[in-house]
């Protein structure tokens, strides 16, 4: 018998999504697929691994600065100091 779907109080306050800034998402996320990138490619020039994961690091870093420009593009406004 499965258990039945938890479900939330019907007097909780709905959830306010959080506000992140994409880009730097992005930057510290294709810093680190650089940084496995750079791995990869010394640990390929001596022959432990394959080029596979030389491929998927550099997809991954290429995908990320993609990904930075997106965010960067569509960021919200800045919203003025409160007075």
């Amino acid at each position: 018998m499965a258990a039945a779907p938890r479900r939330r109080p019907v007097d909780d306050p709905p959830l306010v999504p959080l506000e992140v800034d994409l880009a730097r998402v992005m930057v510290v996320g294709t810093a680190l697929w650089s940084v496995a990138l750079v791995v990869s490619v010394v640990l390929w020039l001596t022959g432990t691994i394959g080029a596979i994961p030389v491929a998927v690091c550099a997809a991954g870093a290429v995908l990320g600065v993609l990904g930075w420009d997106w965010a960067r593009r569509h960021r919200p406004p800045a919203t003025p100091p409160a007075p």
